[in-house]
């Protein structure tokens, strides 16, 4: 038994009962939160918390660590026959309660190199921290929790994630604001604004777009250029609207926004040259749309024929359509039983939210409008069951208050306020400060949810677009050396070694290297026909090994669907589609 010189403070029994703690370390819960979490909570800075809660809750926190401390030096003071003292303790306690600051931050903060030193990668694949949450190996006590619940009263809505996509002005960000405006998510005042200040710079037909488009140089140029997001509810679902770029251009921003969606909404512009534009090999949006969906994900696909009012209603066009995108759609292994046909008039307001009042329209059309054919969408898959996982698609840095908040969709899992996260590729580990979901501030969120994440304890530049949020005990793969499956699309470039693509994953993008081609696949069976081929063409099925430029938070497909789909573009051209098939590692 050690005593002070200066204050006569035991200070065995305390260091004795510290080391004990650790050797008898408990996984982490989530529904537990440390003494940690709760002294950070309690002092947030006044302006994110009324001055009298941080004060209560500061009190609250000190004086139920003083508690326990007390309890336990008092234990250890009788096992070894010494008299308690009050003074003695309290010294004690309040050493204790000093130490423990610079501690519990120091663990969550650690700096780049380190922590990339951390990730084991190599050459070989058997060698790759690969950290797949459903490997079998994993012990049961690193099982996550129950899975948290959201509010009883939003148990009746299930969560679809549901993207705007098509070719160039056919109407999308309109069709998206006058659905919104329908459905009350836009007020009249606020439509009336819109309406005056489109028509103030000559643009009178895009007030409904301006709802979403609302930067100013998307509104001179007439064009969506980021994904804009909406959320309004049916009778089925609470849906998150997502209106995606359509020019080339903006291409990858479709990407990164429509990644999320579980089903889409493919915007046709019947008008008679503006159809065969979209669809035409060359440079069509609405080809490459629909592929790129596909490639997501995404199953159920409604198809709104927009514009109907300008070929007067003509059943013989909307008929027409139908057939020629038909056959695509099933070229891109879409079912014909998961593709809706809606033919709607987003400017008259025909066929979105009703039934057609149109004389000419009523004459042969008998089917649902396009509220109700999203409400027929089938239920996404969901899963809960393994640990929570979430891309980072967008991040909010706050200097002033010294937090970070990001955007994104849970893909599994579920999170709450309170729970360790970390955030890769730098492995810090954060602590969620609160949750937003549909604007809405929530205790909890479930796969499927679009959220918006505030994060404290962690580095604002070590939180990027692009990263992944996971639970601490399962890190997501990270790594440059990836073997793909790939389809080469139709107007895609030849592919050779040595082809320098633009790669994109989730909300990541690098610039990638193809070097190696593994062989070719036959598109039916999946088996290998030949190896090591010099070149690959269009529509061919082919396994290749690429090397990106930077590190990519990613896994094989197989793992981790949401991580393991890519796409490979080349001046301005989504040339090839593709699915990890192994994480190989780091090669410099």
């Amino acid at each position: 038994m050690n005593v002070c010189d200066i204050c006569g403070v035991f200070r065995n029994p305390l260091v004795k009962k510290c080391v004990s703690s650790k050797e008898n370390a408990v996984p982490f819960k989530f529904d537990s939160p440390s003494p940690d979490d709760l002294v950070l909570s309690g002092i947030a800075p006044s302006k994110l918390r009324p001055k009298a809660d941080t004060d209560r809750i500061l009190q609250l926190d000190i004086s139920s660590n003083i508690k326990e401390l007390s309890t336990e030096v008092k234990k250890e003071l009788a096992a070894e026959g010494h008299p308690s003292s009050s003074t003695s303790l309290a010294k004690v306690k309040n050493d204790d309660l000093k130490d423990s600051g610079p501690a519990s931050k120091t663990r969550g903060n650690n700096g780049l190199a380190s922590n990339l030193n951390d990730i084991s990668v190599s050459s070989k694949p058997q060698s790759v921290d690969t950290g797949k949450s459903d490997s079998a190996a994993s012990s049961s006590k690193n099982k996550p929790e129950k899975i948290v619940q959201p509010p009883q009263t939003e148990d009746n809505f299930n969560q679809l994630n549901l993207a705007i996509v098509g070719h160039v002005d056919s109407g999308k960000s309109t069709l998206s604001g006058r659905l919104l405006h329908l459905l009350g998510r836009i007020s009249h005042k606020e439509m009336h604004k819109y309406e005056k200040e489109a028509k103030q710079q000559g643009k009178g037909s895009f007030a409904y777009a301006w709802a979403l488009d609302e930067s100013a140089e998307e509104r001179e140029r007439g064009i969506t250029m980021t994904v804009g997001v909406a959320y309004f509810n049916t009778k089925c679902y609470r849906v998150v609207l997502l209106d995606s770029p359509g020019h080339r251009d903006f291409v990858p921003n479709m990407i990164s926004g429509a990644t999320q969606a579980d089903a889409a909404v493919l915007v046709i512009d019947a008008s008679v040259g503006a159809f065969e534009a979209g669809i035409d090999a060359t440079g069509g949006q609405t080809r490459e749309h629909a592929q790129l969906i596909k490639s997501f994900g995404v199953d159920q696909i409604i198809i709104a024929v927009n514009k109907m009012d300008a070929v007067g209603y003509s059943q013989e066009r909307f008929d027409a359509i139908k057939k020629q995108l038909g056959t695509f759609l099933r070229a891109c292994k879409f079912k014909d039983s998961s593709v809706t046909w809606i033919p709607v008039s987003a400017m008259e307001n025909q066929n979105l939210v009703t039934g057609p009042s149109e004389s000419r329209f009523l004459s042969w059309f008998r089917g649902p409008c396009l509220l109700d054919a999203i409400d027929s969408l089938q239920p996404p898959q969901r899963d809960y069951s393994k640990p929570f996982l979430l891309p980072i698609c967008d991040v909010v840095r706050a200097q002033s208050q010294g937090q970070v908040s990001i955007c994104g969709k849970l893909e599994r899992g579920a999170l709450q306020t309170g729970n360790k996260v970390l955030v890769m590729p730098f492995r810090d580990v954060a602590t969620v400060r609160s949750l937003e979901r549909d604007s809405q501030v929530c205790n909890a969120a479930k796969a499927g949810d679009s959220v918006t994440i505030n994060l404290q304890g962690i580095d604002a530049n070590h939180v990027m677009a692009g990263g992944v949020l996971c639970h601490p005990e399962f890190p997501v793969p990270v790594a440059n050396h990836l073997e793909l499956k790939v389809l080469i699309l139709e107007n895609g470039i030849p592919i050779v070694i040595g082809s320098q693509l633009e790669f994109l994953v989730h909300h990541a993008k690098e610039a990638a290297r193809v070097v190696r081609i593994l062989s070719l696949l036959d598109p039916k069976t999946g088996k290998e026909t030949r190896k090591s081929p010099r070149c690959l063409l269009a529509k061919q099925n082919a396994m290749i090994e690429v090397v990106l430029q930077g590190m990519v938070c990613i896994d094989e497909h197989a793992n981790c669907k949401a991580l393991g789909r890519v796409s490979l573009r080349s001046s301005g051209r989504t040339v090839a589609l593709g699915l990890v098939t192994r994480v190989i590692g780091k090669q410099e």
